[in-house]
């Protein structure tokens, strides 16, 4: 088996010590390489006895601060976090047959924040976060679309304003492992570790 879409030497893949500047060199490239939805991340998290869950999400934003993602607060999710406040991402990019894989705290975004991602959405899914009260149980198919009539017969033409329920997590990063596949199945692996948001990283290169 061989990889045509990335550089034979590994030096060439781990290009910067910087973990957030690496991931933005691959996501570019995800961009560039994936059919669609270069940005959707599995998103792994646990209630407040440890059982975990995991479900597919997009990511909006990452940078220096941590790695954001927006959702229902009342969801399955959003009462998971509440309770346990820390999560993993798993990154998986089929086409370039590389991975990245994050872990650490979970903290809100500013009030700020999802206010001005909300706003750029598509007006339909602005009034389905009203309409949906999300991981719950639904009757029917029409009771939706119901709840979804009505809120955009109270809006009509004006801005939909952000649900009070709705908003966004940023992951802090303490860990995050960049995977390529490799022959023989001896892929690279280099992990960047840190104690707390802040601390310098540590590197390691892994055993496949």
């Amino acid at each position: 088996m061989s990889d045509t879409t990335t550089p034979a030497d590994e030096t060439e893949v781990f290009t910067s010590e910087d973990p957030i500047a690496l991931f933005d060199e691959w996501m570019e490239l995800a961009w560039a390489k994936e059919p669609e939805d270069a940005n959707a991340v599995a998103l792994a998290t646990a209630d407040r006895s440890g059982l975990p869950d995991v479900r597919m999400v997009l990511l909006k934003d990452v940078d220096a601060r941590g790695f954001v993602f927006y959702t229902n607060l009342e969801s399955d999710k959003g009462r998971e976090l509440a309770e346990n406040p820390q999560a993993a991402l798993c990154f998986h990019w089929k086409s370039l047959r590389r991975q990245v894989r994050v872990r650490g705290q979970v903290s809100a975004v500013s009030e700020e924040e999802a206010d001005a991602y909300f706003a750029t959405r598509a007006r339909d899914s602005q009034i389905g976060a009203w309409a949906s009260r999300q991981s719950r149980p639904l009757e029917t198919r029409f009771a939706l679309e119901r709840e979804v009539a009505k809120f955009a017969m109270k809006f009509g033409l004006g801005k939909v304003p952000r649900p009070p329920h709705w908003s966004g997590f940023r992951i802090v990063p303490t860990r995050i492992e960049f995977w390529r596949d490799r022959p023989f199945r001896l892929h690279d692996r280099l992990v960047f570790e840190r104690e707390i948001d802040g601390a310098a990283w540590r590197t390691a290169r892994l055993f496949p």
